[in-house]
């Protein structure tokens, strides 16, 4: 399925990768840069229709989004950016900062346990 790509939202897609936030640069540098995590090659701040996502695999259809504090007041619109997202047969993996800044190994084992079931329904279709 194609997906739409905003070019009016390079230039910020570019300035949000200049300035990730600690735990986007934590689980970037940490296990998702250069193919490290699964052999899976993700892309940083990718523009999606209307939405900078924060990390996406192609491979997999996946949208990794990292929700700081400010996601609490956000509930309906990330719902709503969620089902948009789904629309276009993707699977978004909400994960918690303080989960990467507390339990990273835990997000790591999460996020393994994700891919394996992306790539089984992957394969069904």
């Amino acid at each position: 399925m194609y997906l739409p790509y905003n070019k009016k939202l390079v230039d910020r897609a570019k300035k949000l990768r200049a300035n990730m936030t600690s735990a986007e640069r934590l689980i970037w540098n940490g296990f998702l840069r250069n193919k490290a995590f699964k052999n899976l090659r993700f892309l940083r701040q990718r523009p999606i229709d209307n939405f900078i996502v924060d990390f996406y695999c192609a491979e997999l259809k996946l949208v990794l989004e990292i929700d700081g504090d400010s996601h609490a007041k956000r509930a309906v619109y990330d719902a709503q950016r969620t089902l948009v997202l789904e629309g276009y047969g993707l699977k978004v993996v909400r994960i918690n900062n303080s989960d990467i800044s507390h339990n990273i190994a835990g997000v790591y084992e999460m996020l393994s346990q994700e891919i394996m079931k992306r790539k089984q329904e992957l394969h069904k279709r």
